[in-house]
């Protein structure tokens, strides 16, 4: 069985109220003779764990990819110019 209370209840002695709703887990405000609204005791949920973010597959995502053995060779011939 839930208790109730009216809007008035709720505004003027919120602590009554409020260890209502501690003592009941639920309570039922009236406005002008009809339940209008039903206040409940929240309980804290767990916040959801992301996976954890793996760095390096993330920084090699970005890099280039290595040059070939046939490509370096090049590259070095044209850096050593007429020697």
């Amino acid at each position: 069985m839930s208790a109730t209370a009216s809007i008035r209840d709720l505004r003027n002695h919120f602590p009554k109220v409020r260890k209502l709703v501690e003592a009941q887990g639920e309570v039922l405000l009236s406005e002008n003779g009809r339940t209008r609204y039903r206040l409940i005791l929240h309980t804290e949920t767990p916040a959801p764990t992301a996976p954890p973010v793996d760095y390096w597959a993330r920084l090699t995502a970005h890099q280039p990819a290595p040059l070939t053995a046939a490509q370096a060779r090049a590259l070095h011939d044209d850096n050593r110019g007429e020697r």
